[in-house]
């Protein structure tokens, strides 16, 4: 019976490296169960008065009418600007988001690209996001602060005036509102998506367990 060198049994019992700390994994869902709230009151709000020539299905709208919308919005609104602004304290504070999301060049950003595109984007080390996850992320995190903006500007018209016309009316910071919505929803889906397929094995790392 062949037995393990030290080096084996050091790499063996090893422990994993943690990709995200515990507050991270925390805020996320969080910020991830805000935002479903949001996201399906906003919904029904917007079938009071759509934009385009579509409403959505009401099996997937929270809220049931438009003042039960309101309620769920604002109640899920507060909850996400204040986990959002733990986060992004912590963030900026730990140094976590320098760590992750920089640097971000455009080159890089292109390179990775073209690397997944042609199934040639290393994932060995899951503990540092690829050029093209440093985008999104970024990306994602901004979106959110205009989302934020644009919708106290919606809520507010009259006393936040000079943030409605900073978007430049009621009408466009609606349709501003409803543009970052999309694009978070796009998010989500490709974020769920991926983690999907992450290995039950990287999980763990993922928790630090």
């Amino acid at each position: 019976m062949s037995s393990l060198s030290a080096s084996d049994a050091h790499t063996a019992f090893a422990a994993p490296k943690i990709i995200q700390p515990a507050w991270v994994i925390i805020l996320h869902w969080i910020n991830a169960v805000a935002m479903i709230l949001m996201i399906t009151s906003g919904w029904q709000i917007y079938n009071a008065s759509p934009l385009f020539a579509f409403k959505f299905s009401h099996s997937i709208t929270l809220g049931g009418w438009l003042g039960g919308a309101l309620l769920w919005h604002f109640a899920a609104m507060w909850l996400l600007m204040v986990n959002g602004l733990i986060y992004l304290a912590l963030g900026l504070a730990t140094g976590c988001f320098a760590n992750k999301l920089l640097p971000l060049t455009p080159s890089g950003v292109i390179a990775d690209t073209k690397a997944a595109l042609t199934g040639r984007l290393s994932h060995d080390d899951l503990t540092r996001y690829n050029y093209v996850q440093k985008l999104l992320y970024a990306g994602i995190i901004l979106i959110g602060v205009v989302i934020v903006l644009s919708g106290l500007s919606i809520w507010k018209p009259v006393q936040l005036q000079w943030l409605t016309t900073l978007f430049g009316g009621y009408d466009v910071a609606r349709y501003v509102h409803f543009i970052c919505m999309s694009a978070i929803v796009a998010f989500l889906a490709v974020h769920v998506a991926l983690a999907l397929l992450v290995p039950k094995s990287l999980r763990a790392m993922i928790i630090g367990r």
